[in-house]
Parts: structure tokens; sequence; C-alpha cells
């Protein structure tokens, strides 16, 4: 289906050009006005509406029966409604014995909690589908296994004043709140979301310590808001933020992280859009995990933000039996780039405790990047990194298409295994494997 298809007016039926009636009292004069175009504003265009896909539909006359489409597509609704206990997800999902008693043993941060929408893409009578496996808690989550922790990426010793993180020269992480509209069971920030009372506290006293820091600190020229997921914020308290931040002098480049646009697209309304717009440069990075989140409701948000000059990107974390494929991976990024989002980060997964079932082998993660090089075009190939813990921050990580030296040729290799020579002289990389 094509986007503008996508696209529908707001108005229930399709628009068509409407022919004025002719005149029969004023003869050719009038038929005469009618044929020439009339000068002045032009109509007002049809707002886009968001789409709703046919098993989606199916999903909500089901389990939710009376509800209207305007109602479904009132993000507001979906954030109130979201699935969020035992009961609720029995009533929906057919559990497996190891779900039911993980949610009912679950006590803490990071609880159960899915949107209606995202509820609507996963499988219902099974406990394998990968995006219910994502938001769904299983035993494995109570194993831990050594070298995982609550803070792997060891943000809280980098925070400098409450919810923010200081660790790169030039740039710092802004946790602006503790709540998502769905809760990912390997959330790097398990220790600090779905929690309220608990030991992380998000609100504008804290926001003020934060950007009091930034104003203090001129080095500082880039700002990340994260959470939680900014976008869970409302219009006025975002606007207010962002304002305050983009009158910062030094501060020039402001993004957001978020998950919205994937799980609740219907947050993406022509009023957000309006006020984010005028916050540029702003750039924003999407949580993606899986291609059967590509629907028609997601495109149409991606659209409604590309369309306000936002470039998006792409941060997608390798999960172990749900996305680590090849033949997964790719129509993912290929669908992200046809969205246009810049498929930007790969991450391997955090050592979070409880997470070791949804973590892969590192070498599993450069399969993959091997396997999109050259294989598609570049602009579909994310960075492969690995966010080290201890607070080392992100490492990239790349195949190593060099096979050695001979003289002052370097030898690489191609994606399809084929050695080439390169004329380096005096170049000594390479020179420490043999030769081939």
């Amino acid at each position: 289906m094509s986007l503008q298809a996508l696209r529908e007016p707001v108005t229930g039926r399709s628009l068509r050009s409407v022919r004025p009636k002719p005149d029969t009292h004023a003869g050719s004069k009038a038929q005469t006005e009618n044929q020439v175009p009339r000068i002045g504003k032009p109509p007002a265009r049809a707002l886009p509406r968001f789409p709703v896909g046919d098993e989606t539909r199916a999903f909500y006359k089901r389990f939710y029966p009376g509800t209207t489409t305007a109602e479904w597509n009132d993000w507001r609704w979906q954030f109130r409604t979201r699935i969020r206990d035992l009961k609720e997800l029995s009533r929906i999902f057919q559990l497996s014995e190891d779900e039911h008693a993980a949610v009912s043993r679950h006590e803490g941060p990071l609880p159960v909690g899915i949107t209606p929408y995202y509820a609507s893409l996963m499988g219902l009578n099974d406990p394998s589908e990968p995006l219910r496996r994502t938001h769904i808690m299983t035993g494995a989550e109570f194993i831990r296994v050594p070298g995982e922790s609550d803070d792997p990426l060891g943000e809280d010793h980098d925070t400098t004043v409450p919810g923010l993180v200081h660790r790169y020269p030039d740039r710092v992480l802004f946790l602006t709140t503790g709540t998502c509209s769905t809760y990912c069971r390997y959330c790097t920030r398990a220790r600090a979301v779905g929690n309220p009372g608990g030991e992380y506290q998000f609100s504008p006293k804290q926001w003020e310590q934060a950007l009091a820091y930034i104003e203090a600190h001129p080095e500082i020229r880039d700002v990340l808001l994260s959470g939680g997921d900014p976008l869970s914020i409302a219009d006025e308290k975002l606007d207010w933020l962002l304002t305050r931040l983009r009158a910062i002098p030094h501060v020039e480049f402001l993004r957001i992280g978020t998950k919205m646009p994937v799980v609740l697209p219907q947050r993406i309304t022509k009023d957000l859009v309006k006020m984010l717009k005028k916050h540029h440069p702003l750039f924003m990075s999407i949580h993606v995990t899986h291609p059967k989140e590509l629907t028609p409701e997601v495109s149409e948000s991606f659209a409604r933000l590309a369309d306000a000059g936002i470039p998006l990107g792409s941060q997608t974390v390798l999960l172990k039996d749900i996305n680590d494929d090849i033949a997964v991976m790719k129509p993912l990024m290929q669908g992200l780039l046809k969205r246009r989002v810049k498929p930007y980060y790969l991450y391997q997964a955090d050592p979070i405790r409880g997470s070791s079932h949804f973590r892969t082998t590192v070498e599993k993660g450069l399969q993959i990047i091997e396997g999109l090089r050259g294989h598609t075009t570049g602009y579909a190939t994310p960075i492969f990194a690995v966010d080290a813990p201890g607070g080392g921050g992100k490492i990239q990580l790349a195949p190593d298409f060099v096979v050695g030296r001979d003289g002052d040729d370097l030898l690489v290799k191609n994606f399809e295994g084929g050695v080439y020579r390169y004329p380096d002289p005096g170049g000594v990389l390479g020179a420490d494997k043999a030769a081939r």
C-alpha cells in the first residue's frame, strides 16, 4: 500500500472535486465564470488521519467492543487503557504457565505495560511470538548470571545532578521521566522506569537542576532527552522544556529518544508535530525491533515527523531469537529507510539483571552487519555498537575486511569474499596478518 493511500482525509468519505451547478438564469456569463479559476486563498487541505490496519481493527472490535475509531486513535485513550496487570493480560492473551507465574511474582519497577494498539500486533496464543516475548515477562527474567547488574552502563556514576548523565565531553543524557507507554523486558533502565515513588524521581524541580547544570557548562552543545519516554510528557510541559533548552546559547543540538512512534503511533498528533517544529534543529532516535512493527499506523507517524523536517534515526537492540537473523534484520532496515528513517545503531543488548535470555554473542551482531554490507545500500546498514559496561560508552564494532599486506599493497576482502589489492605505500595496516 502506498504512503499516500495510508494518509486518508479526516472526513469519513473520500474527497471529490465538486463542480458548481450552472446558473440556468445567467446564461453564458455563468458558464464562463465556472470555467475560470478564482484567484484567492487555496482551499484548506484535509488533515491526514491515522489509518487502522485490518488486523488491528479486528482486535479492537473483539477485545474493546463499543470503542469507536476516534477513541482507538486517541493516544490518551490508548495510554489510559494500557494492559497493566495479570487480569487484563489473561483476558487478551492465552498465557503460558511460565508467563502467568512470572507476572504473578513480579514486584517493583518495570511492570507490565502494553498499549492496546501494540498488543494487537502480538501473537495472542503464541508465547514465542517476537513482539510478545519482548513485553510479557517470563521466569528467565528472574535468573541473574555473572556480569549482569542493575546499572550496567554506570549511568549513576556519571550523574552530575539528578537525572542528568554527563559522560561524553560535549553532550549530556537528560532523563526527563520514568514513564513509558510500554515496558520492554530488556530495558537498560529497568531500575528507574514504571515505579512511582521509587528511588528515581523525575519532576520539573529535577529539570530545573539539570537546566542549571547545562547552563553552567558551555562545553555542552548536544542534549539527548530520554527516560522513560519523553513523548509520554504532555505537549505543554515538553514544549516548556525544549524552549528552556533552546534558550541556552551553547546548546546547538536537541535529540529525543523514543519508542512511542512505534508502540503508540497515535501520539504523533498534528499539535505535537507543530510544537516540535519550533525547536529545530531537533532530531529523533526511534527504538524499533522487528518488521512486524512497520504497520500503516507507524508509516503515518514516521511520515508526520519527517514531513515536519525532523531527521529520524533508528536504534535497534539485537535480541536472541527475535531479530538476530539477517532474514529479519534486512527487511527491517530496508523498511525503515523506505519510511525515511535512517538505520543508525544496532546495539548489543546490555547486561541488565535478568536479561541473559535476550542476549546473543557479539559475533552474531558482526555477522548481521556483514550480511548487510554490500548486500543492501549502505544507508540501510547501521553502526553495530557495544555500550561498554561500567561507563565506557559506546564502542563501535565492525567485521574486519583487511586480509593482510603484500609489500606496498593492502589486501582487502569485499562482500562476496573476493580479495583485492589497494596500493598503500608506507602503510602498516594489515602487516600483522599473514598475506593470502
